[in-house]
């Protein structure tokens, strides 16, 4: 059986040089910890070793880099201007209501003053009414369980971006 051939984004990252490695992980997950973590482990034989990675470092990240993930995160609604990575997650909020657009401004504020950091969620996929209806589910939990939530959407997100990442040609 032939094995099958590394994907090129998979190739390329394991041949980068350190810094501009590091640099592309950080683009996948803000954590400087996180980032590391995978850096350390290069390279990888397949793209299911470098999503495992990315799940453990996820896993066993401090609640100080898990807050310096999240703090890279836009707030839902309101993609980084010039990232197309935020704008392309959250198109479901793209074509929503101005009243749902307030809504959600309104509702993420009230979750930042809560948390103490922005309501994050695996929004690819999902519409702006499902969004808003997880923020207004989420708000209510104690803070321990919100930031276990936010760990697994977090969790979700660097594997849609690590694929995206390993895919590219």
């Amino acid at each position: 059986m032939t094995p099958t051939p590394t994907p090129p984004g998979l190739a390329r990252l394991n041949a980068l040089e350190e810094t501009a490695a590091l640099a592309a992980l950080r683009a996948v997950c803000a954590s400087t910890a996180w980032a590391r973590r995978l850096l350390a482990a290069r390279p990888y034989a397949t793209p299911e070793d470098l999503y495992a990675a990315g799940d453990a470092a996820t896993a066993g990240l401090s609640a100080g880099d898990l807050a310096e993930a999240m703090a890279g995160h836009p707030p839902i609604g309101r993609p980084a201007p010039g990232d197309p990575a935020s704008a392309r997650e959250q198109r479901g909020m793209a074509g929503a209501s101005a009243a749902l657009r307030a809504e959600m401004l309104e509702l993420n504020l009230a979750y930042q003053e809560k948390f103490g950091h922005v309501f994050l969620i695996c929004a690819t996929g999902r519409t702006g009414e499902q969004m808003r209806d997880a923020l207004e589910e989420r708000i209510g939990n104690p803070p321990e369980r919100e930031r276990e939530i936010a760990r697994t959407e977090l969790g979700r997100i660097n594997r849609i971006r690590l694929a995206r990442l390993v895919e590219e040609d």
